[in-house]
């Protein structure tokens, strides 16, 4: 082969590599900031993208919701007890430019802020409002995450907390705090009792007291009652309302 040809064949090389390097495929869910000259230039794709070789260079940005596991972290409660707690993170780029040129590496910021964030958020709140109030806490993180990683071209769409880990001893002695609460809730319940049922005797009686006959009747009543029981004593107080009923019947005989 002579040198020519060789040198043919050299060129036709260098030209296919200079066309593959300057053709780019996005897909559907990928953009592409381009730089010319180190300047921006917008954002490019889907689809098929050309770029001038040496002149133009691109940065390739996925757009599809990311899932970061914050690792667990060291938390003080405002209650003063120490929680280890970890949480996943949902979040996906809105803005391809911003999160290029706003931030160095958009997804070590984002770990790096939902960390801070959640010991901060948490360190705010009771031990019984991390453990009941979740949801509310979620929200919490993921509003504050939100205004800050605006700037960056992120949108955070939810946090959500995963594990709450309590120190044993701690464990023990929450558990004593609910028995005392159960306690607590079954002496007022048994005394609202008490009170409701001291209410109907009450009005019991001061209907009983508006008839002349109802007391006695019912006098009678509970002797009838106690009469079908098998019971050799009785001792049963006799009112002296009916005492002077029967003298007053007997006087008029």
């Amino acid at each position: 082969m002579s040198l020519v040809s060789i040198a043919y064949v050299v060129i036709l090389l260098l030209i296919a590599g200079l066309v593959l390097s300057a053709v780019r495929v996005m897909r559907e869910y990928q953009r592409a900031v381009m730089f010319t000259l180190g300047r921006f230039t917008g954002v490019k794709g889907p689809g098929l993208i050309l770029l001038v070789p040496y002149v133009q260079q691109m940065v390739r940005i996925d757009l599809r919701t990311i899932v970061l596991d914050i690792p667990s972290q060291d938390v003080i409660s405002r209650d003063n007890v120490s929680v280890k707690v970890n949480a996943v993170l949902y979040f996906r780029v809105v803005d391809a430019d911003k999160a290029v040129i706003q931030v160095e590496n958009f997804m070590q910021a984002t770990s790096q802020l939902a960390q801070t964030t959640l010991r901060s958020v948490l360190g705010k709140h009771m031990l019984d409002e991390m453990l009941a109030e979740r949801d509310k806490l979620n929200h919490d993180i993921q509003e504050i995450l939100d205004a800050q990683t605006e700037s960056w071209g992120v949108k955070v769409i939810n946090v959500e907390i995963k594990q709450v880990d309590i120190d044993e001893s701690m464990v023990r002695a929450i558990a004593r705090q609910a028995e005392a609460e159960r306690t607590r809730r079954a002496k007022v319940i048994n005394a609202e009792g008490e009170q409701q049922a001291a209410q109907k005797l009450v009005e019991a009686a001061q209907l009983l007291a508006t008839a002349t006959g109802a007391m006695q009747l019912r006098y009678l009543g509970t002797l009838s009652e106690i009469a079908s029981e098998r019971s050799t004593t009785i001792v049963f107080p006799f009112p002296l309302d009916i005492i002077k009923a029967f003298t007053e019947m007997r006087s008029a005989t």
